[in-house]
C-alpha cells in the first residue's frame, strides 16, 4: 500500500531537492507540503498545508502521514537574535514532530547538524542537539537524524558565511581523508537521497547518518 509523507521546509536548500524526490517515488500516493507560504509546485500527488507555524497545534488534524521529513531550519544571522532561531530548530521542528507522532506517523527524517550535542557550548549546536534529545522520546517506529556538514547548493536566501565556507571546502574536500571525512562538504542532493533511501528501508529504532555516510549512501 502507498503511503503518504509529509514535508516542512521544502522551500528549502536540502527541502527543495526532495520534494520532487518524493513526488517521483512509487512509495507514496501523497505527498504533503508544509509551510509558511505557498511554493511554486503542481502535480497531482501534491498538497499544500500553508500555515503558521506559531499555530500548528490549530492544524494537528492536517498534519497526518506515514513518513514525516523535517527539513527546518534557519541561522542565527537569519533568525536575528537567539530567541528567533531557538523558535524555528527546536519549537517548530519538535512540536511538528510531537504532534505527527500523536497522529500516528511511523517514521521521522529530521535534518540537524554536524556537531549538534544538547551539552555544546555554542549555541547553534546545543539547540540542535536538544531538538534530536526531545524527538528521541517520541513514540514514532523509526526515527532518522541526519547529521550533514557544510551544505552546498542554492538556497533561496543567500548566506555569506556558508557561501565562502563552501568555496573552501570545495578546495579542501580532496584532501579530507580518513577520519577528516565526516567534514567534507555535502550537498543538499545528497542528503534529500540519503532521506529517501533511509526511508524505503522500513527499518526501526534511531538511526544517526554523519555526514560521510550521506554522502556514500547517496552515491549508491
Amino acid at each position: 500500500m502507498q503511503k503518504t509523507a509529509l514535508i516542512a521546509g521544502a522551500s528549502g536548500l536540502i527541502g527543495s531537492q526532495l520534494l520532487p524526490l518524493l513526488l517521483a517515488s512509487d512509495r507514496y500516493s501523497k505527498v504533503i507540503a508544509v509551510g509558511r507560504r505557498p511554493i511554486p509546485q503542481v502535480h497531482p500527488k501534491l498538497e499544500q498545508r500553508v500555515l503558521a507555524f506559531d499555530k500548528l497545534e490549530e492544524h494537528a488534524m492536517r498534519l497526518i502521514a506515514d513518513d514525516v521529513y523535517c527539513c527546518l531550519g534557519t541561522t542565527m544571522r537569519q533568525a536575528g537574535s537567539k530567541e528567533a532561531f531557538y523558535r524555528v530548530d527546536y519549537l517548530y521542528v519538535v512540536t511538528l514532530a510531537a504532534l505527527t507522532a500523536r497522529n500516528f506517523a511511523v517514521q521521522l527524517l529530521l535534518v540537524s547538524a554536524m556537531g549538534a550535542d544538547p551539552t555544546a557550548r555554542i549555541y547553534y549546536n546545543r539547540v540542535k542537539g536538544e531538538a534530536e534529545q526531545a524527538v528521541r522520546e517520541l513514540p514514532f517506529r523509526t526515527i532518522h537524524i541526519f547529521r550533514p556538514s557544510l551544505l552546498l547548493g542554492e538556497r533561496e536566501e543567500k548566506r555569506r558565511g556558508e557561501q565562502l565556507g563552501a568555496v573552501l571546502l570545495r578546495v579542501l574536500n580532496p584532501v579530507l581523508v580518513g577520519p577528516l571525512r565526516k567534514y567534507r562538504a555535502v550537498s543538499g542532493v545528497a542528503v534529500a537521497r540519503a532521506m529517501l533511501q533511509a526511508a524505503s528501508k522500513d527499518s526501526s529504532g534511531i538511526q544517526v547518518h554523519p555526514s560521510d555516510e550521506i554522502a556514500q549512501t547517496s552515491n549508491l
